[in-house]
């Protein structure tokens, strides 16, 4: 048992690590620059968490999830590690003294958003962190390969020059092999090393149902599959509309999206958890982070916008190493949404042009300026204003965000805080001659400090235990002292916020280069029709079809998925294709031949001979050289 061990005993209470988790660990200690490739819940927080208490000095995690940034960092922090995080919403002054804070104040762990490693603030600071570890989470958003580019990803290897001798871990749950070579070359890997965990689930049964009616069809899965369930769909209006349709039908459901209050998610996300829910409706915004290992059924209601995110979602059944299954439920209409989803995720750049200039006289923020302000956003109203359609807007901030001009959170949970407006004398006279007030301010000045220098974040539900009242009695006073101005007092809310990486241009100067538009239309074209592929074909196994997308060659039949099954129902065709899969190999043991003069030679229907082709090539066991001749592999 070595410090990494003792490290997971003391602070976690596990004895040993999972299968990879202690060679990449291992690997990071050693100062090698590490990409991991671990599937969803199988424990790549540990991979960077532990080694980087066993060294002196701070580990930076870069994420572009803001809130498992923030559930990371409770949990941390709960465990008495000192952690702390920088996301949108921070005012200048909250980011300022987090980085000093790590810099004099012994933390550990560093969250950050990419966007936060280019600004001025950060570079400033970054000569004085004591950096030992640089973390890279969702490590593929690297890769204008990937299925989630963000540019600002790239600054990472940016600030690698300024922490010369500092390993690298990457790590991601789903990357092609163009995009495991990509993800090291971006992060100027000094060798590849690569630690990779097959994609095979051999537990999990990927079934593909053709479904005009989905609602029966939901209902009759979760009748005939029992224990914990996650349906996903693909907009929030329909997580509730699904909850209630299994509600009706006496199945105990809830519902989950990010537009939902935080503590409202957070009691959903632990009824499931526990078992008092059985089924989660939900949109994508739900399962990061979350390890349920008893998940017995996840079935997509909607078509994914790609195999990764398939993959990511679908995994999430049967981490118990029990049977599991992910159903996907599949009509013509899917593929037509999802060839309709890529032209409308990608409006003409003049119509991008238009709504970055729109933003600029909305926030009343002149050219040249603007450059780190957050400004809080309200779509409805944008839209309402300059008549822009919502999914034109948001598509284009996308393209704006991932072009480096703009940083666009879509929902971001901004709690209450406050500031004292009176100074001390006053404060003592007011509190004096206004006895129905006194104990809130009490009650605040003893729960919090720095109350007359800068806002800080409180909670009225802890405030509302410590007076034995009612959170609505704690917000009526506190609305009460604001109107005073005693104090200012901004309320927990929910909005979208909007950061100028850039001072804000015109329009014309903006740049939109192939990377970020032409490329990145391409990529996200060939992805959904990936999806139309994997949905549509039933002549090779579900399993395998995955595996070769993601760049596993050899594979087995997993013998479970509807493909499977339905051929071994078939029995008399599988024979068939036997008989054809035997001439082929007789054929090109005596040397490779062009694919047409091979069904030539082949004394069966060439329509067969065609299917068996394909699907031996899908599989991996026939290669094309580079003449275009077909070869046995292996």
């Amino acid at each position: 048992m070595g410090v990494y061990h003792d490290i997971l005993h003391q602070y976690w209470g596990y004895e040993d690590f999972r299968p990879l988790q202690l060679d990449i660990m291992e690997s990071v200690g050693q100062g090698r620059d590490t990409l991991g490739l671990l599937p969803t819940g199988g424990g790549k927080s540990l991979t960077f968490q532990v080694p980087a208490l066993a060294m002196e000095g701070l580990c930076l995690v870069v994420t572009p999830l803001i809130a498992l940034m923030k559930d990371q960092v409770d949990h941390l922090n709960r465990k008495r590690i000192k952690a702390c995080a920088i996301h949108s919403g921070m005012g200048l002054a909250a980011i300022e003294r987090a980085l000093d804070n790590c810099i004099y104040g012994d933390y550990k762990f560093l969250y950050l958003s990419p966007e936060r490693l280019g600004t001025r603030l950060f570079q400033q600071k970054l000569a004085h962190l004591k950096v030992n570890l640089l973390a890279i989470d969702e490590a593929h958003c690297i890769s204008q390969w990937g299925y989630d580019f963000r540019p600002a990803y790239l600054k990472v290897a940016e600030i690698r020059e300024q922490l010369p001798g500092v390993p690298v871990l990457a790590l991601t749950a789903t990357a092609t092999p163009q995009v495991v070579d990509d993800i090291q070359e971006q992060l100027l890997f000094a060798e590849k090393n690569v630690f990779q965990k097959s994609f095979e689930r051999s537990n999990l049964a990927y079934v593909v149902r053709a479904a005009e009616d989905k609602e029966q069809q939901l209902l009759k899965i979760l009748t005939g599959v029992k224990g914990s369930a996650v349906v996903y769909v693909r907009n929030r209006k329909k997580t509730r509309e699904y909850s209630q349709l299994l509600q009706r039908h006496g199945i105990s459901a809830d519902y989950f999206h990010a537009g939902l209050a935080q503590k409202e998610k957070d009691v959903r996300q632990a009824k499931w958890m526990t078992g008092a829910c059985r089924v989660m409706v939900a949109t994508n915004a739900f399962g990061m982070g979350i390890d349920k290992p008893d998940v017995r059924v996840v079935v997509h209601m909607d078509a994914p916008d790609s195999l990764e995110a398939y993959f990511q979602e679908a995994g999430r059944a049967g981490r118990d190493e029990q049977k599991a299954y992910a159903v996907l439920l599949w009509s013509p209409n899917d593929k037509k949404q999802l060839n309709t989803k890529v032209t409308t995720s990608f409006p003409e750049k003049e119509v991008i042009r238009r709504v970055y200039d729109a933003l600029g006289n909305f926030f009343q923020l002149a050219v040249g300026f603007g450059e780190e302000q957050v400004f809080d956003f309200d779509l409805g109203r944008f839209a309402a204003a300059f008549g822009f359609n919502v999914l034109t807007i948001v598509n284009s901030l996308k393209i704006l965000q991932r072009a480096g001009y703009l940083d666009f959170t879509e929902m971001a949970d901004l709690p209450s805080r406050v500031k004292m407006q009176m100074d001390d004398l006053e404060l003592y006279r007011f509190q004096v001659a206004n006895a129905r007030l006194d104990p809130f301010l009490k009650v605040l000045l003893r729960s919090y400090t720095g109350l007359f220098t800068d806002y800080v974040v409180i909670d009225e539900e802890v405030l509302a235990k410590r007076l034995n009242v009612s959170r609505q009695v704690v917000y009526d006073a506190f609305l009460m002292l604001s109107r005073l101005q005693v104090l200012h007092y901004i309320p927990q809310r929910k909005t979208p916020l909007l950061t100028y990486l850039q001072v804000r241009l015109e329009p014309r100067f903006l740049k939109f280069p192939p990377e970020v538009y032409e490329d990145r239309l391409q990529q996200y074209r060939e992805r959904a029709d990936a999806v139309i592929d994997f949905a549509s074909r039933d002549d090779v196994c579900r399993s395998r079809l995955l595996m070769r997308y993601f760049g596993q060659r050899k594979s087995n039949d997993c013998g479970h998925c509807d493909v499977c099954l339905a051929r071994k129902k078939q029995g008399p065709d599988r024979k068939l294709e036997k008989a054809v899969e035997a001439a082929v190999r007789e054929r090109l043991l005596a040397g490779p031949l062009l694919p047409e003069e091979l069904v030539d030679q082949l004394p069966f229907e060439e329509d067969d001979c065609w299917q068996v082709l394909r699907r031996m090539e899908d599989e991996g066991r026939l290669v094309l050289d580079a003449a275009g001749r077909f070869l046995l592999e292996g």
